[in-house]
């Protein structure tokens, strides 16, 4: 990394080699705030984050072009229950205890400009929450983000790719702060299931570059998907097969604690 670590990206990074010392696969699960209701979302959270390592809080957003479907319905409910980035950090403020595991947040980049890139780490600090995630946001155009997070102590989580070429991977990996996103399909979030044996030499390929702990996202649905990139990556992220289970009724609790065992 090219500037010391903010305390916020290290309490993520912590986590994670956390659940490696316990010889675990770290969990990261994606949560769309308010969703499926707004006044269960502590509730929902604090429940979630018992037995993950992160929690990514989604942001809402009307126009979500890296998520599927899945997602995209539980953005479009949260926003009809009048969930807002400042509902979110005034929520998250307000809160009788902090979760017990660091958050961040995944947000496109203009809920953040709305808001207001001078107000928000201050905000977020408040919050306890740790760092953001920006699909949108290309490394070139990231400087004034980071630095306003660094600013803080909060990080900025960088995402890479199959199709990164390797001198971006290396340039991508030196400036991101907490863990690597690394995606492990193209294309949008839920539209298909990644295969460990695909993505192998790629991730070996990033943890070989990369400062900060590797957690590989989108297409993780299944207990076998985790325990055979568990020997690839640091950690794994969850989103659109845990909204899904949200959304037939399956206790989320319950999900994330299978996906660490398989049957």
């Amino acid at each position: 990394m090219s500037s010391i670590e903010s305390v916020g990206a290290q309490a993520v990074t912590q986590s994670i080699q956390n659940a490696k010392a316990r010889s675990e696969p770290a969990l990261v699960a994606f949560l769309t705030a308010g969703y499926p209701r707004k006044e269960t979302f502590l509730t929902d959270l604090y429940n979630i984050a018992s037995v993950v390592d992160v929690v990514e809080i989604g942001v809402p957003f009307s126009d979500p072009m890296a998520d599927g479907m899945t997602i995209q319905r539980s953005s479009q409910r949260a926003l009809e229950n009048g969930v807002t980035l400042s509902w979110i950090l005034e929520t998250l403020t307000s809160a009788p205890k902090a979760p017990p595991v660091p958050l961040l947040l995944m947000s496109y980049l203009n809920p953040l400009l709305s808001y207001g890139l001078d107000r928000l780490p201050s905000a977020m600090k408040k919050a306890n929450v740790s760092g953001v995630i920006v699909p949108d946001l290309s490394l070139e155009e990231s400087d004034d983000l980071k630095a306003a997070l660094n600013s803080q102590g909060l990080g900025l989580v960088q995402l890479v790719s199959p199709v990164t070429p390797l001198e971006r991977m290396k340039q991508i990996v030196s400036r991101s702060d907490g863990f690597v996103y690394a995606v492990t399909l193209t294309g949008t979030t839920g539209k298909k299931t990644a295969d460990p044996k695909l993505v192998e030499d790629y991730l070996k390929n990033i943890k070989a570059h990369s400062p900060v702990p590797v957690c590989a996202g989108f297409g993780i649905r299944q207990a076998s998907q985790v325990s055979a990139l568990a020997g690839m990556a640091d950690g794994v992220i969850v989103g659109s097969a845990l909204i899904e289970a949200i959304e037939q009724g399956i206790d989320p609790v319950e999900f994330l604690k299978g996906l660490r065992h398989q049957s």
